[in-house]
C-alpha cells in the first residue's frame, strides 16, 4: 500500500553552485565544493582527477565545513 501526504513538494530555491566533475568521458561523478575533503578530489566513482566547474543547483548549508 503507497501512502499520500498530500502536501505540496516545496521547491527550494537554486543558485550557482561550485562543483568538482569528473574529467572521464563515461563518468557522471560531481561533488559540491563545500563538501569536498580535499583541495582538488578525485573522483570516488572512478578514481579519476576532477576539475571545477559551476552548476544551477538547491540551496545547501554545510554546517560541518572546516574553517581555515
Amino acid at each position: 500500500m503507497l501512502a499520500y501526504r498530500g502536501k505540496p513538494v516545496e521547491d527550494l530555491p537554486h543558485e550557482e553552485t561550485v562543483i568538482w566533475s569528473c574529467t572521464h568521458k563515461d563518468c557522471k561523478g560531481w561533488i559540491r565544493d563545500n563538501f569536498s575533503f580535499a583541495d582538488v578530489p578525485v573522483c570516488s566513482i572512478c578514481q579519476s582527477p576532477m576539475v571545477r566547474s559551476v552548476k544551477m543547483l538547491p540551496q545547501i548549508i554545510n554546517t560541518n565545513k572546516r574553517r581555515c
